[in-house]
């Protein structure tokens, strides 16, 4: 079984307390959410409240490989507490894939904090953009990447980032079954290269749909960069996973 998510960045633009705005989630019918950024503003007590009344589970939190490096264990020790199993690296720059010595590099740190992370008792794993598709010695960097580290680093593949890249998501999902159990549920218009809503973009939301379960994927996150209505956005998302999952 699937379940759905939001990741929390999507709605960075409300202007009210992390608490609040689980309150708002959990009313819009998901199953879980993604953590990102606004952890810490608020008591975390307020926080594990606002999961218990409206029954969300944490899928997995976005974690900047930093914070992973230089406060590994305060930063590990809140996200137990938050009750995640699954922190995902959301983003490295452009320049750790503009070769092959930039990609051994990125994939020698990935690996050592996967390494730690497995051994506090979490599971790390790896967020697309579009930069990982650069080509490096004839293939995407990604692959390099990927190729370069163990299965103790997952892959959560942006399906939207990864179209934007070139690659086809759900050939995506399938080439790296065995490390995918998180799959963001975005949509771009390629041409544009923007963000847009389920749906309205280029991405085939049922063949990656159908590529995630082939792939035993636990978690669907809806991520939308920039909603003009966050609210009317993740309602939609939660509607269009939905229907896509039956």
């Amino acid at each position: 079984m699937v379940d759905i998510a939001v990741q929390l960045y999507t709605l960075r633009s409300l202007d009210a307390p992390l608490s609040e705005i689980l309150d708002r989630v959990g009313a819009s019918g998901f199953d879980g959410i993604e953590f990102a950024y606004r952890v810490g503003e608020e008591p975390v007590d307020r926080v594990l409240a606002a999961l218990d009344r409206t029954d969300l589970d944490v899928a997995s939190a976005h974690v900047p490989i930093e914070a992973l490096e230089t406060e590994f264990d305060e930063t590990v020790a809140l996200y137990d507490r938050l009750g995640a199993d699954t922190l995902v690296v959301p983003w490295l720059d452009p320049e750790h894939f503009a070769d092959e010595a930039a990609v051994d590099a990125a994939a020698d740190r990935l690996e050592a904090l996967a390494v730690d992370a497995r051994d506090a008792g979490f599971r790390l794993a790896y967020h697309n953009h579009d930069q990982e598709f650069a080509s490096v010695d004839g293939a995407p960097a990604i692959d390099r990447l990927l190729a370069q580290t163990s299965d103790r680093l997952g892959f959560e593949v942006d399906v939207g980032w990864a179209l934007a890249g070139g690659a086809d998501p759900a050939a995506l999902i399938d080439e790296y079954a065995d490390r995918v159990t998180h799959v963001h549920a975005a949509d771009v218009d390629v041409e544009r290269g923007e963000s847009v809503a389920l749906g309205d973009g280029d991405v085939a939301l049922d063949a990656t749909v159908a590529s995630a379960r082939s792939a035993d994927v636990e978690w669907l996150v809806y991520e939308h960069d920039e909603p003009a209505d966050p609210i009317a956005s993740i309602e939609r998302g939660e509607a269009a996973l939905r229907e896509a999952l039956r």
